[in-house]
């Protein structure tokens, strides 16, 4: 059996069959290197990978999207977890589940929403197809990956100058300050208690941040709560609200989120953090997370709501990269 053919980056414009069956004719474009400016000139992320799964081409786009530059990717095995993909679950997809060994496997077009491992430590929900590519004679030579943002992150906009000017948000992550999360949790009581419509609150606590800051420094604390703040806000709908409560903990408030649904979410928020990671001197640093969870009841006040889910923090905490296995809750709705 001949050994598998390498797929040299040149020959994804040169050497592909492109069907025009649909299209008005398209102009000659004598340069494969056109065909690549086309490609850079996309607001979303492509990539190209061999049999072997070697990426060949990583456009400017997937560059910005990721934060991995070229230098960083180009002749690397997608194997080797430079970005490591998640499920709505936060289970790591790169063993064989991810759509690109799916794609190769199935010789089919397979899409998918997930979690990339962004190169500064978060997690960034994109909406991916991976495609089989082939040659002229109809011979498989490896698989084109497009992947773009899913959703806009819930909460203000950080660069909101009358947000900044009015003192509603957090000098260090951009979420809205405990003031303004205050705000909305007698909002969204006011709601309940006149409507019914359902929320619940899930809190986060960052366990001996003093002490990493203390180890590392002022830069890597700030680095990593970035991470986790980004993270939270990418993880669940724009109509929720996420905040930074205190100097360690974090607050979500989840819109027309039902009991077993907040329990649901906050399982699956929690792996993320769990697995939030920042590049430091050659390190991957983590810190240990907890989490307290509740929905909002009959007659609740604000500090009702937020003793419920305070008492809880010590018992489900989890290691840094370690998440929590019990408790998980099933629901048909939202999760």
């Amino acid at each position: 059996m001949p050994p598998p053919r390498t797929l040299e980056v040149s020959q994804v414009f040169a050497d592909v069959e492109v069907s025009t069956t649909s299209f008005a004719p398209m102009p000659a474009f004598p340069d494969p290197e056109t065909y690549r400016d086309i490609l850079d000139s996309l607001q979303i992320g492509v990539s190209v990978l061999d049999l072997q799964k070697k990426i060949v081409f990583w456009s400017d786009g997937a560059e910005q999207i990721t934060g991995y530059a070229r230098i960083d990717v180009l002749g690397h095995s997608s194997e080797e977890n430079i970005l490591l993909h998640c499920n709505q679950i936060g289970c790591e997809m790169c063993a064989g589940k991810c759509p690109t060994a799916t794609a190769l496997h199935q010789v089919r077009p397979v899409e998918a929403m997930s979690f990339i491992h962004h190169k500064s430590g978060h997690r960034t929900p994109v909406h991916s197809w991976a495609i089989p590519l082939r040659d002229k004679q109809g011979s498989l030579i490896g698989i084109i990956q497009t992947f773009e943002p899913e959703f806009a992150v819930a909460g203000p906009d950080p660069n909101d100058r009358s947000m900044q000017e009015r003192g509603c948000l957090d000098d260090i992550t951009g979420l809205p300050n405990q003031a303004m999360m205050h705000s909305h949790l007698r909002e969204m009581l006011g709601t309940f208690a006149e409507l019914q419509i359902p929320f619940g609150i899930f809190c986060v606590e960052v366990f001996e941040l003093s002490q990493f800051r203390a180890r590392y420094g002022q830069e890597a604390a700030t680095s990593m709560l970035l991470v986790l703040a980004r993270t939270l806000r990418n993880a669940v709908w724009p109509a929720d609200f996420v905040g930074r409560w205190s100097e360690s903990q974090f607050l979500v408030i989840l819109s027309g989120c039902a009991e077993d649904a907040v329990q649901s979410v906050s399982q699956r928020v929690f792996k993320m953090l769990s697995s939030a990671t920042i590049p430091w001197w050659g390190e991957e640093l983590s810190v240990a997370v907890s989490m307290g969870r509740t929905g909002a009841l009959a007659g609740d006040t604000v500090e009702s709501l937020l003793q419920r889910a305070q008492p809880v923090l010590g018992e489900n905490q989890a290691a840094p990269g370690r998440a929590l296995a019990a408790g998980v809750a099933h629901s048909s709705g939202r999760n």
